[in-house]
């Protein structure tokens, strides 16, 4: 791939999962990654930047860099807004967009105020040009703007996805503090699991650690039953998409058999959500989901991997019941699980003291703001 046909992009990801979204990114074909604080810097060129759509599981967001300008104010902004594309051949007034900004810049420290200016100089571009303007649409624009401010500069991207791409579609029933799809696959990237042994997640909610490990191990695109926002750029390739696409489907294995796939969910309304969420993402004969205590189950000997988010006492559960749950998984796990790795992904270090295991990984991630440790144990 020559240098010249490179884009310049940044992922946006869950912190804590840069690393492992830098690696997923190289296997994708990106060049130059550079791992940042919730996001990864990278360079790929056109076809490459289809690919992390609609294969890449780890990240919310992929932006396109198409302008980057000195910016120490507002009238910078503006001029530098106004240069930055050629609006007339990519933002028609029958079109609508969305504006959204991070970072700060003297006299552009709010973002609200920032999007605004930022609105403002592209109107006026449109008035100029045909004497009408675009409509904002926060929903479902047709083009989704990303402004970043910082050391003085100020960088324009096109946002592909058109809708956090952690939304994967299989997803109707929620449990109550979820697990966002993009993390739950990161944290299984992040324990090495390959689809080789058997998976069981003894608290297993809505499902979503499962369900992304299995899409995982069978090589499915996560972004093949979705619309994109890139498929309405003004430099768009179907051909290239197609092939993208094909290629994506392809990817799919199955000649795999996969082992024991197992969800363990005390409560049975939340034991549906989770069937359904399975059935929905056409796994239905690959995951089975047991309404039961943990405790009355028996597992296969190791090797094998168990993953758990159970609740921290911090959105849902009383700490003291917690407790109680918590003690009772330690000692599941030493009974059952011989052999075995615990993944743990813990909001409060003094529910994991109540497992009695000793951690021999401790990764730190946010959890929807809560700082979280993906905790590992090796149980003897």
């Amino acid at each position: 791939m020559g240098r010249t046909n490179r884009l310049s992009a940044v992922a946006v990801l869950p912190q804590g999962l840069e690393a492992a979204g830098s690696e997923e990114l190289t296997d994708l074909g990106a060049h130059s990654v550079k791992p940042g604080r919730r996001a990864v810097s990278f360079e790929a060129d056109m076809a490459c930047l289809y690919r992390m759509h609609l294969q890449a599981r780890l990240p919310f967001r992929v932006l396109r860099q198409v302008a980057s300008f000195p910016c120490q104010g507002r009238d910078d902004l503006y001029d530098g807004i106004r240069r930055a594309l050629d609006w007339e051949r990519w933002l028609h007034p029958s079109m609508t967009f969305r504006v959204d900004v991070t970072g700060t810049t003297p006299g552009l420290n709010h973002s609200h105020f920032t999007a605004l200016q930022v609105k403002n100089a592209l109107v006026d571009a449109q008035r100029d040009l045909w004497g009408e303007r675009s409509s904002i649409d926060l929903d479902d624009p047709d083009l989704s703007l990303h402004l970043h401010l910082g050391r003085g500069v100020a960088q324009l991207s096109l946002d592909g996805s058109g809708g956090s791409l952690h939304r994967r579609g299989y997803r109707a029933a929620m449990g109550a503090a979820p697990l966002k799809e993009n993390l739950a696959a990161g944290l299984i990237r992040l324990t090495g699991w390959d689809g080789s042994s058997p998976l069981v997640d003894p608290c297993c909610g809505s499902g979503v650690l499962l369900i992304e490990a299995a899409l995982a191990a069978l090589q499915q695109a996560p972004g093949l039953e979705r619309r994109f926002a890139l498929e309405g750029w003004a430099d768009f390739q179907p051909e290239l998409w197609e092939k993208e696409v094909d290629r994506a489907r392809q990817r799919r294995r199955r000649d795999l058999t996969v082992p024991l796939l197992l969800g363990i969910e005390a409560d049975p309304a939340i034991a549906d959500q989770a069937r359904a969420n399975v059935e929905a993402a056409g796994l239905s004969g690959i995951i089975r989901i047991s309404t039961s205590p943990f405790e009355d189950e028996t597992l296969p000997d190791g090797p094998g991997v168990l993953v758990c988010n159970p609740p921290y006492g911090q959105r849902i559960g009383d700490e003291q019941e917690l407790d109680a749950l918590y003690s009772a998984l330690g000692q599941f796990v030493r009974r059952e699980a011989s052999g075995w790795q615990l993944w743990l992904l813990s909001g409060n270090p003094k529910l994991t003291g109540a497992l009695r295991l000793k951690a021999s990984r401790r990764i730190p991630v946010s959890n929807g703001g809560i700082d979280c440790r993906w905790l590992q144990y090796d149980i003897r």
